[in-house]
């Protein structure tokens, strides 16, 4: 009896031992395991939901007379979200569309008169090319009225003497005498002739000068085209900012304004969530981001629903966190503030990982919300 005793005891005991070296071994192939997974699937659960988000701020200022969205709402794109009284911004562009008009207008009149006035230098023109065919005649006449007396005058001179000899009748002589200041006055005509006729010329000529002058340019109030053109588009800006609409598909969250408060220019009203796309940005330890790559597979979990699971993919691996001021001091201009003590332990840094849901669900996510980020690899 006391030997079967003793053989139950020993078999006991080879039983615990067994048990014992079962239970070491399989905790030391979990560790493995575990560890093996760590290292070739990186997993963190210092990981936070983020989107892109925008301030809306109004670009023009006045009273809100209408706001279409409520706080944490989802917009489309394309939908109104606020409007600012526009009839100041209306009436602005009126008066630039009205200024531009007539500076249209004065260009059309103003090329009406430019146009008279070439008119009237071309007629002064006309009447240079006819007062100096004019004076040109009137020195043909001269000079034909000088030969003509210069002939009389010679003639009557060769006659006077032939009186006295009888070679001539008196009457020959009266009408060489006639005829010389006949030719005389002719003369004197032709010279008043040419006088008037250079005289007319001088007035022409001044006139035409003056007409010259008179023409002026357009450029001045060319040059005023670009400016109010630029004033009607300008108004027109104004008045188009006076209503805006989302610029994408996302939550308005924030709403911190209601109607009737008067909007001032950047002041922001509330916040725009952009839903189109969700990150979840994992915080990994710097030993492990030998093994996570950009293109990378990753599974992504929220909080808020633990047993589901968001299929990811690695988007960028972060380069740079603020440097610890405790173990390196503080980088500042001038000598480097370098600390006397040493910490025994240290622990690794950790940088930010992004990796984009591919399949989100938008009632579970929310910029802020914790997560756990896995990377699968390739």
């Amino acid at each position: 009896m006391r030997d079967e005793t003793a053989v139950n005891t020993q078999n006991r005991k080879m039983i615990g031992r067994w048990i014992s070296i079962t239970i070491v071994a399989g905790a030391v192939g979990m560790g493995i395991v575990v560890l093996s997974r760590t290292n070739y699937y990186p997993r963190t659960d210092d990981a936070e939901i983020l989107a892109n988000f925008i301030g809306i701020a109004p670009q023009v200022d006045g009273p809100l007379v209408r706001l279409n969205v409520k706080d944490n709402e989802h917009v489309k794109t394309g939908d109104l979200l606020y409007e600012i009284d526009e009839r100041p911004y209306r009436y602005a562009l009126e008066n630039a569309l009205s200024e531009q008009a007539a500076l249209e207008g004065q260009i059309a009149d103003e090329q009406r008169r430019i146009a008279a006035l070439v008119s009237a230098v071309s007629v002064a023109q006309e009447n240079i090319h006819s007062a100096e065919a004019e004076v040109t005649d009137a020195e043909r006449g001269v000079g034909r009225a000088r030969a003509e007396w210069t002939y009389a005058n010679n003639n009557l001179h060769r006659l006077e003497p032939l009186l006295a000899k009888k070679f001539v009748t008196v009457d020959q002589v009266d009408k060489a005498r006639s005829s010389e200041t006949a030719m005389a006055e002719a003369q004197r005509q032709a010279e008043s002739q040419l006088t008037l006729s250079q005289a007319k010329l001088k007035a022409v000529l001044a006139q035409h000068e003056q007409a010259r002058h008179a023409v002026t340019t357009l450029e001045p109030l060319i040059n005023q085209r670009g400016a109010k053109a630029a004033a009607v588009k300008n108004a027109q800006y104004q008045l188009n900012n006076c209503r805006v609409y989302a610029a994408f598909e996302g939550i308005v969250t924030n709403l911190t304004i209601s109607e009737g408060a008067y909007a001032h220019v950047g002041q922001e009203m509330f916040t725009l969530i952009d839903a189109r796309n969700w990150w979840a940005i994992g915080n990994f330890r710097e030993g492990l981001l030998g093994r996570i790559a950009p293109g990378m597979k990753a599974d992504v979990y929220v909080m808020s629903r633990p047993n589901l699971r968001f299929s990811a993919v690695v988007d960028s691996v972060g380069f740079g966190v603020t440097p610890d001021p405790d173990r390196i001091g503080n980088l500042s201009r001038g000598l480097p503030d370098i600390q006397r003590t040493l910490n025994w332990v240290h622990l690794a840094s950790r940088y930010p990982v992004r990796v984009r849901v591919e399949n989100p669900t938008p009632d579970l996510f929310r910029v802020g919300e914790s997560a756990v980020v896995t990377i699968r690899g390739d």
